[in-house]
């Protein structure tokens, strides 16, 4: 348990110049530069053309592919990967030759993707074969371009920069691909010495269970986690643009937020559930059970230590993170569910067959409320589904926004009863709120418009009234 395995995010690869001369060497030499196995995402925006944009919805290859009437979307959308492609390494790379060889890379890679497409589109023209069978394949095959272009680069610009660098690719391109995760990372290590070279690994791997299937564009960190775990990393660190802070520091101010310095894992899966993703909770739940430690830091300040995530408890009480995201209340009221079972149920099978994520939901004599990180749009299917069900019941959606409190140890700290006093201090009103017994969260429900005005009140009321701020998180 001699190395590292770190994984570095799209936005920050597009920063690969500094990233060399910070993070990848900095003030290391000799075996210094060694002991480190890095996991790559494609370079800023790439995916989004890939695939669709992961905020706007905006149609990628994939979306245009899916939906197409005629073949002119998705091949422009092909070309326009490939020129993003090649402007990506030629803002980082300095050699010619290094450019040439990663520019024959995209155009290698696309026009077989473009190829593999035109003979699914010809396959799907006969009637026994059916376009909707293999989308998920094609959405494995466009996402593992970005990365795969990405490692390259990275190795031509450490190699060129006197560093043994080596690339691993695990998307399968033109390879067996029945083949599992574990096995595709253990053959792809195979002879790779962590201690003399540098492995410069694909967030995407191509195997048998299809990562896209349960994980979408989460991904790379199950390739990260796995790869930690199979290789028995001492620790697994994740390098972002940013610290893990108390708040976002846009929102509450950059001198008043702290850097975490240090939490568990019970607390990123409360970040994730609450859209504030330090880790995938299935990555999460990979290096727990392999008993690996992960550390969130500041790819731009390596001498920073970050912050340690693991499975300690705290030392003291303490709230660490205020945060919040919107939600829309999908409230279930009928007069007759008093003392019968079965509501709950019928109603998570409805929100699972519309893959609605549930953020968090409350219950009292007759009324059903879930909490749901989704769309209006498909929030209406689900409110005919259930009115079929339950034709006398009253249902009714409306968009909140849920406000929480996040620690390691809430007991002791009334953060329920403060956190109600600060928001109605700040002259807000909750519309509702609620406590575990497990003491890791509070959250509290508030009108869309006072989400951001929340945050600050919080914040301040149980971050900066604690006492000065540890670090400033960049």
């Amino acid at each position: 348990m001699t190395h590292t395995v770190e994984k570095i995010g799209g936005t920050s690869m597009s920063r690969l110049n500094e990233l060399r001369d910070t993070l990848f060497i900095g003030g290391r030499s000799g075996d210094a530069l060694y002991g480190r196995v890095f996991v790559v995402s494609a370079f800023g925006g790439i995916t989004d053309l890939l695939l669709e944009h992961k905020k706007s919805g905006a149609s990628g290859v994939y979306a245009l592919f899916a939906q197409a009437d005629t073949d002119h979307g998705w091949h422009d959308a092909l070309d326009r990967v490939a020129d993003a492609m090649i402007a990506a390494h030629e803002a980082v790379l300095d050699n010619h030759g290094d450019v040439e060889r990663a520019s024959e890379f995209v155009r290698d890679r696309i026009e077989g993707a473009r190829n593999c497409l035109i003979d699914l589109q010809r396959l799907c023209s006969y009637g026994h074969f059916r376009l909707s069978d293999h989308m998920l394949q094609i959405r494995e095959l466009l996402s593992g371009l970005g990365e795969a272009h990405s490692a390259l680069v990275s190795t031509l610009l450490l190699q060129r920069a006197g560093v043994n660098a080596r690339l691993v690719d695990l998307s399968g391109w033109r390879d067996e691909g029945n083949v599992t995760l574990e096995e595709r990372i253990t053959r792809a290590m195979d002879g790779v010495d962590p201690a003399t070279e540098l492995p410069i690994v694909t967030g995407y791997a191509q195997c048998a269970e299809g990562l896209m299937r349960e994980f979408d564009r989460g991904y790379s960190e199950v390739t990260f986690s796995r790869l930690a775990a199979l290789t028995g990393a001492r620790e697994a660190i994740i390098h972002k643009e940013f610290h893990l802070s108390s708040a976002d520091p846009k929102l509450v101010g950059a001198d008043a937020v702290r850097k975490l310095g240090r939490t568990n894992y019970d607390v990123a899966d409360h970040l994730s559930n609450m859209g504030m993703e330090a880790i995938h909770p299935k990555a999460a739940k990979t290096l727990r059970q392999a008993d690996v430690p992960l550390r969130v830091t500041n790819a731009f300040e390596p001498d920073d230590p970050g912050t340690l995530i693991d499975d300690q408890p705290a030392e003291e009480a303490a709230v660490e993170i205020v945060t919040g995201l919107d939600v829309i209340a999908l409230e279930l009221f009928e007069q007759d569910m008093v003392g019968v079972k079965g509501y709950d149920a019928a109603i998570l099978d409805v929100l699972t067959r519309h893959n609605v994520r549930i953020v968090s939901k409350v219950s009292n004599a007759n009324t059903i409320t879930h909490y749901l990180d989704s769309s209006l749009k498909t929030l209406r299917r689900v409110e005919r589904d259930l009115n079929q069900l339950y034709p006398a019941a009253e249902i009714s959606s409306r968009t909140v926004s849920m406000c929480s409190v996040i620690g390691r140890d809430l007991s002791g700290l009334s953060a329920l009863t403060r956190g109600l006093t600060a928001i109605a201090d700040a002259g807000m009103e909750s519309i509702g709120a609620s406590q575990g017994p497990r003491n890791v969260d509070v959250q509290f429900i508030l009108e869309r418009k006072d989400l951001k005005p929340a945050i600050k009140a919080l914040h301040a009321a149980f971050i900066e009234q604690g006492g000065p701020a540890l670090a400033r998180a960049a």
